[in-house]
């Protein structure tokens, strides 16, 4: 298994990552292991919620109509991109 070591640890993220290993009963190795395995998913996440949260601050054109617009032409478009 392949290890890794980390120089230079800022203090704020070592408290942080040492605040999370003691609430999850983990040692600190078994934490920042967690916290790796789960950055995709993180990140995946907040992608979604900022473009959820554009499409709800987008201006709403004027004459646009209200309707939502229907599945099968979305996914048509994002193919044709």
């Amino acid at each position: 298994m392949a290890s890794l070591q980390i120089r230079e640890l800022p203090p704020d993220v070592y408290e942080a990552l040492a605040h999370r290993a003691k609430r999850e009963g983990r040692s600190l190795a078994q934490q920042a292991i967690a916290d790796l395995r789960g950055m995709p998913e993180m990140e995946a996440r907040q992608r979604r919620m900022e473009t959820i949260e554009k499409l709800r601050c987008r201006p709403q054109r004027s004459g646009e109509a209200t309707t939502l617009t229907p599945p099968e032409r979305l996914i048509r478009e994002d193919r044709e991109r």
